[in-house]
């Protein structure tokens, strides 16, 4: 379901996104298009993705298209979920 989803497959895409999306939480799922675990969360993803228009934005990241990325938030579990409120990143504390 990755290809209902749009895609940011550059470090200044992603710049753009998180710049650009005010009033809305941003959500950036980093992982792989191939990935079998990647595309069962995109297709819930895909399928929240219009009931939360209006909340959320949500883009897919492809973590070997955007190392920078990827060494800057930690990214050591694919998939991984970053979210953002204008402009900020939001640390969300899963319980470790």
């Amino acid at each position: 379901m990755s290809f209902l989803l749009p895609k940011l497959s550059s470090k200044k895409a992603v710049d753009q996104a998180i710049k650009s999306t005010a009033e809305k939480v941003l959500v950036l799922r980093f992982g792989r298009d191939n990935d079998p675990v990647c595309l069962q969360l995109d297709d819930i993803l895909s399928k929240t993705s219009s009931d939360l228009s209006k909340m959320a934005t949500i883009y897919l990241v492809d973590v070997d298209q955007t190392p920078v990325y990827t060494h800057y938030f930690d990214i050591s579990y694919i998939p991984s979920t970053v979210f953002f409120f204008n402009g900020q990143h939001m640390k969300v504390d899963y319980g470790y």
